[in-house]
């Protein structure tokens, strides 16, 4: 069962996103915030799989809240739904953590199916700004956003570490680095908990940049 939680400060929109996950045998809607000061409380207290996170919202604004949210549970996968493309937000909501960046027009087939796509490791965005995110991620390789790791750190690394790295890097959920490797889902999360720890990364999409910059994600790791 997935638990799913709305954090959106329009009724209208609530009341139909409750709607559409109500029908779903594998969905449970947990809770509902109104905005974004009750959605950090209310994260915190429910602990749910997926947030279906608004950007403009009252009290605390979606991409802070994706960001207070990421760092105290970085377990909690959170969807962006909004009307809102710009570059801004797209940037920052997927900087700060966010597992996909969705627009209020998709179909509710599609938004279930991307709940359960991202609740399974994947990542997903919305066509109309793939462009924007290519562009992104090529920015953020130049040295003036450079995520950096300590040498140590890095040497002290596991082969097994070092290739999911390189994976996260290639674009892979864990579900696909589970079948590539060979490992559980289980061990996968904890090797990613293990390698946030040991660079002091806040979350995978930080590996996923690091991979990029670094060229790990192009090196031969043997095995």
């Amino acid at each position: 069962m997935i638990r799913v939680m709305i954090a959106e400060d329009q009724e209208l929109i609530r009341q139909s996103l409750e709607i559409i996950l109500g029908n779903k045998q594998d969905m449970e809607l947990v809770g509902v915030a109104e905005n974004g000061k009750e959605a950090v409380e209310l994260a915190k207290k429910l602990i749910p799989d997926i947030i279906l996170m608004d950007i403009r919202m009252p009290e605390i604004d979606g991409v802070k809240c994706i960001k207070l949210i990421k760092e105290r549970h970085p377990q909690i996968k959170i969807i962006v739904l909004t009307t809102f493309d710009d570059d801004e937000y797209v940037y920052n909501a997927l900087k700060n953590g966010a597992s996909g960046y969705l627009l209020k027009g998709i179909s509710s087939n599609e938004l279930v199916e991307s709940i359960r796509t991202v609740n399974q490791g994947g990542a997903l965005i919305n066509p109309n700004i793939a462009v924007k995110v290519v562009e992104f991620f090529s920015k953020m390789a130049n040295a003036d956003f450079k995520i950096k790791v300590d040498e140590t750190a890095l040497k002290g690394l596991s082969r097994n570490e070092l290739k999911i790295i390189q994976l996260i890097g290639r674009g892979m959920s864990n579900k696909e680095i589970t079948e590539k490797l060979n490992f559980s889902e289980g061990t996968i999360r904890n090797y990613i908990s293990g390698i946030l720890s040991k660079l002091n990364l806040r979350d995978r999409t930080q590996i996923a940049i690091f991979a990029v910059q670094s060229g790990l994600e192009m090196m031969n790791i043997d095995g």
